[in-house]
């Protein structure tokens, strides 16, 4: 523990922005707020590391300022401090006797090492915690006791506890945090973040959600897919988020523990686990030797990775065997499609079935060497719909993508066929400065000609798997739908009349120039 002693900040020399804040706070005022935390610490750190130093100490002010305020509750209802410490009494992790954010504010020299330990004791209090705090303040040299004390101090501004500032606000301005580093970091930072109207899509297109429902993201980043359901169950469905179960796994420890904090300060019930999902799946039932399943599964893996092909030539769980040939080394898509089709639910076996929503890249569909898979998987009846999305939507990449929805158990008048959706037209997205994003109309236009079936020209068509079967189980949407630029109706009389124009101005001219020619005597 670290004590106040001669480091104690006193009221006097305390700047007005050093005071906590109580008043009400919009959302905007609160991500304004906590993006400027990066001014701090700029040029101390590389961008692509703020979210290291600031995301887990953002955390901690929040589990500190509701801990500090459930533990004064329960004093004054137990009149004893002892007895108000019991776990048991907390919904929130415990924060140990002289670790509160108080107590940081308090010291004034070593706050790295400070900040190391207070991490360390949270941690040890709370072993659900592990993995979660990893950030290391000594090693960031720069990152001197004034900059981390400026941090603390800014930080303090506002009480974070859930009676100041509600946890869906909060949790809310966290992922805008997050999705702001991702924008500084640039390419680097479309690894563990998805844009939010692509989530959105991924949601809507697998809704009609219940409680109990288990949801999971195999490759989770930041745990995007997961909140964007929980909200969506919440604000759409009216439905209570913490009945939901969330899991995930992330081969990046950093960015496993961003997904932790995140459903934590959502106040999710969820489990993220860190490991590849291919090479070292998680989520399993050994007693069954099977993966575990899932209602929901919402992905946006890594395109055209190279996956461990020949460590899983035998994999104990099945999961590659749509055919004898393993997808190639460097291009583990179908690698990824294949397990999270294997976590599905399956009617057979558990009553119900499972859907996904899995953005892909384009080359899924059509690349020839992979039809044996589209094969299987087409001959399964899981594929429902397939909604190819305009280029350029991802900061990490600017080719075309698409989502892949899968059911297990689709209805009886949506078996035997797929649905494509073609919403890479204009009229869906809209041209920002640096990439392009789905407008709300559009998301609603692909959402509504899901859940219709519909056919619309040079939009949507639901298609047969004999028509499929013909084309070799090729699935590029323009040999189902119409994706040409329609060309414009021609007016025949006014063209002629147009064209008649022209001639006259063409005969008027070269009489014009004839009468040159002459005067200059040339034949």
């Amino acid at each position: 523990m670290f004590t106040r002693s001669s480091h104690l900040h006193t009221t006097e020399d305390m700047t007005p922005c050093c005071i906590i804040t109580t008043m009400s706070i919009s959302l905007s005022e609160l991500d304004s707020h906590l993006f400027k935390c990066a001014d701090i610490i700029r040029d101390a750190v590389d961008p692509t590391d703020y979210k290291e130093y600031i995301l887990p100490l953002v955390y901690y002010k929040a589990i500190s300022d509701e801990f500090e305020k459930q533990f004064q509750q329960n004093v004054e209802k137990y009149g004893d401090e002892d007895l108000a410490r019991r776990p048991n009494l907390y919904d929130v992790p415990i924060v140990p006797e002289g670790y509160l954010l108080d107590d940081l504010r308090a010291v004034s020299d070593n706050v790295d090492q400070a900040l190391n330990e207070a991490f360390d004791a949270v941690t040890d209090e709370n072993p659900e915690l592990q993995g979660v705090f990893r950030a290391d303040y000594i090693e960031a040299d720069a990152l001197d006791d004034d900059r981390l004390g400026r941090l603390i101090e800014h930080l303090n501004t506002y009480d974070f506890d859930r009676d100041s500032i509600p946890p869906d606000m909060l949790g809310e301005a966290y992922m805008d945090l997050v999705r702001h580093f991702a924008e500084e970091e640039g390419k680097s930072g479309g690894q563990f973040f998805t844009p939010p109207h692509i989530v959105n899509l991924c949601v809507r297109l697998v809704d009609e959600f219940e409680d109990g429902d288990t949801f999971h993201d195999p490759t989770v980043g930041s745990g995007g897919m997961l909140i964007e359901a929980a909200r969506y169950y919440r604000e759409e469905q009216g439905g209570d988020p913490s009945k939901l179960k969330f899991t995930g796994q992330e081969i990046n420890p950093d960015i496993a523990s961003i997904a932790k904090m995140n459903l934590s300060i959502h106040g999710l019930n969820g489990t993220i686990e860190r490991e590849d999902s291919l090479s070292s799946p998680q989520f399993t039932d050994e007693e069954e030797n099977e993966l575990t399943r899932f209602d929901r599964v919402l992905a946006n893996f890594p395109f055209s990775a190279d996956w461990a092909k020949d460590e899983l030539q035998d994999d104990p769980y099945e999961r590659f065997d749509w055919h004898e040939k393993l997808p190639r080394a460097d291009r583990g898509d179908y690698a990824f499609i294949m397990h999270m089709a294997k976590q599905l639910k399956r009617p057979e076996k558990d009553g119900d079935g499972g859907k996904a929503a899995i953005v892909i890249p384009h080359g899924v569909l059509f690349r020839k060497h992979e039809s044996r898979y589209r094969e299987h998987m087409l001959e399964e009846d899981m594929v429902e719909a397939i909604v190819g999305l305009p280029k350029n939507l991802f900061q990490n990449n600017s080719i075309p993508s698409a989502v892949l929805v899968l059911n297990t158990d689709k209805p009886a008048d949506r078996e035997g066929g797929v649905q494509f959706i073609h919403a890479a037209d204009e009229a869906f997205y809209e041209e920002l400065s640096n990439q392009n994003e789905l407008t709300e109309d559009g998301l609603d236009h692909i959402v509504e000609s899901f859940r219709e079936w519909a056919t619309e020209e040079r939009v949507s068509r639901t298609v047969s798997l004999d028509e499929i079967r013909e084309n070799d189980y090729n699935l590029n949407i323009a040999l189902y739908v119409d994706t040409t630029e329609p060309e414009e109706d021609i007016d025949v009389a006014e063209e002629l009349v147009k064209l008649r124009e022209l001639q006259a101005e063409r005969d008027e001219i070269e009489a014009t120039m004839n009468e040159h020619i002459e005067a200059l005597n040339y034949e």
